[in-house]
């Protein structure tokens, strides 16, 4: 695989529109230039199930962005439906705790060896990147450093036997060397040098910082999908990250 190869199949392009239609003209467009399709509580609260099949059926991979929290025998059993999707990724919420995440961990080995199908990543969420350390202080009152939080949740993940986290371009560095190269790491907060404004998101990196710190796999939604021409807009950013 040649290094633009590898490039793109870092490149998760967040699909966070409101209709099935949408989602599926912009798949069919930028297919060629990442390696997975993200689908979130947005699009997926408006099409369900059968758009995630849609967009797999086209090729990338799908990383279905749910953020499952709830009681653990709950959890386990919304991952052994949401496995037959074909889905390559799925995320739950660190916060959630250690049984919920070895409940997330044991349903989805089972229920893929069930049905003979690759095993999804397992990722936990740990803290939004709208979340900075005031709103994690003087809101959600944890009084603990931001970034040793975040290792903190990681590290229960990892002996929980998740795959990975989802977390700030700002914590890769942390990440990786409190729980090892092969612990995967997604990181959204991602901005291209070209796209103006940071939006809702607090703790942002372009996708050159981010990967050259070790992200494993990085989101990028709206600079591409909301640009005049998504597509230039999806080749800007992977030559920006090749340059």
């Amino acid at each position: 695989m040649n290094n633009k190869n590898k490039i793109r199949e870092k490149i998760c392009i967040a699909l966070d529109v409101d209709s099935g239609a949408e989602a599926l003209r912009l798949s069919g467009m930028l297919k060629n230039y990442c390696g997975f399709f993200k689908i979130g509580v947005q699009l997926f609260s408006q099409e369900g199930p059968d758009i995630v099949k849609k967009v797999i059926s086209l090729g990338p991979k799908v990383f279905l962005d749910l953020k499952y929290h709830d009681i653990p025998n709950t959890i386990k059993n919304t991952v052994k439906v949401i496995v037959g999707l074909g889905i390559s990724v799925f995320n739950v919420h660190t916060t959630g705790g250690y049984e919920m995440m070895l409940e997330t961990s044991n349903a989805v080995k089972e229920e893929s060896k069930k049905l003979g199908i690759p095993k999804p990543m397992a990722i936990g969420v740990t803290v939004l990147t709208s979340i900075n350390s005031k709103i994690l202080s003087e809101e959600l009152m944890i009084k603990q450093d931001l970034s040793e939080y975040v290792v903190h949740l990681s590290k229960l993940a990892k002996k929980a036997g998740l795959d990975g986290v989802v977390a700030s371009p700002h914590e890769i560095k942390i990440i990786r060397k409190s729980c090892g190269p092969n612990f995967k790491i997604i990181t959204p907060g991602v901005r291209p040098s070209w796209s103006l404004g940071v939006d809702d998101q607090k703790r942002i990196m372009t996708p050159n910082e981010a990967i050259k710190n070790g992200a494993d796999f990085i989101v990028v939604g709206r600079p591409i999908i909301k640009a005049k021409d998504p597509v230039e807009a999806a080749k800007k950013l992977l030559n920006e990250i090749l340059s």
